[in-house]
Order: structure tokens, then C-alpha cells, then sequence
């Protein structure tokens, strides 16, 4: 039995989760300067970045922690092209925001792939080798082929 094979335990309630590493992938959804920095689109949108700069800590030791195991690392982002034509209308008009998806803000355009502000915080920056998943929505699995990807990897 490889390493990757090998069963692995750690503590949790109700009773112990149990896993192969060569199974399991780490998912961290939307890690990105456009929601979590001031300037980009949580602020236009209202949100209270306080709120979501709690999480980078936890997220980071979880991050070191899957990476030490050999677990599948992917980062997904929200993002649209920058002609927006994976952008429905209605999801760039929904709401009041300040700035809406595809507008020059302080990080080059929201949402936009390849703008500064679509790229990840630093904190939470993909590694060589790590999946960086680029989806048009919300979901993780639409429009993406991560569930093709973790069937093929048994996971």
C-alpha cells in the first residue's frame, strides 16, 4: 500500500473522518482580492470585509496542513471574460452595488480574468501544481470540469 493509499484519521464530530489523501482535494472557493480587499467588488456590494478577512487565517492553516498530507490543492475564482459574454445581464445588473462586474475599479476591472483584483489574496496564493479553477458563476461545478476532474482522481 502506497502513502497516498494509506487511510487517514483526523478528529471530528460526531466521530472521526476518515480518508485517502489520494481521494481528498482541498477546494478554497473565491479566495480573491476582488472580495476580500478593499476597493473591490464584496466592498461595492456593501459587505463588511472584517467579516470575510476572519477566514484568511484558518484558510491558510488548513491550506499548509492539505499540503503537507498530499492533498489535490484547487483554487477556484469567479470571473468573466473581458468582453463579458460568460456574463449573463442579469447578473451583472442585479443589485445596487458601486461597481458592477466588468467596471474599472481600484484593481483594474471587476471580475474580470486577468485584472489584479480577480487574482488571489496573498495569503492564499496557488502553489506550482495546484489547480486554479476559473469558473463564470457561483458554483464551482458549473461551466468547470471540476467534477470531471475529481471522479478521475477517485475523489
Amino acid at each position: 500500500m502506497s502513502a497516498s493509499d494509506k487511510l487517514f484519521e483526523i478528529p471530528a464530530r460526531p466521530g472521526p473522518y476518515r480518508f485517502k489523501p489520494s481521494q481528498t482535494a482541498l477546494i478554497l472557493i473565491d479566495m480573491q482580492r476582488d472580495f476580500i480587499e478593499p476597493g473591490g467588488f464584496g466592498e461595492a456590494l456593501g459587505n463588511d470585509l472584517s467579516h470575510l478577512r476572519v477566514a484568511v487565517e484558518p484558510a491558510q492553516r488548513l491550506l499548509a496542513w492539505a499540503r503537507a498530507q498530499g492533498l489535490r490543492i484547487v483554487h477556484t475564482k469567479e470571473c468573466h471574460r473581458p468582453d463579458l459574454a460568460d456574463c449573463p445581464p442579469a447578473k451583472r445588473e442585479r443589485g445596487l452595488p458601486s461597481l458592477r462586474i466588468g467596471d474599472p475599479g481600484p484593481m483594474g476591472r471587476i471580475l474580470i480574468d486577468g485584472e489584479p483584483g480577480s487574482d488571489f489574496i496573498a495569503e492564499l496564493t496557488p502553489a506550482p501544481g495546484e489547480v486554479v479553477l476559473a469558473k463564470p458563476g457561483k458554483g464551482a461545478f458549473y461551466g468547470t470540469a471540476l467534477g470531471e476532474m475529481l471522479q478521475a482522481s477517485g475523489g
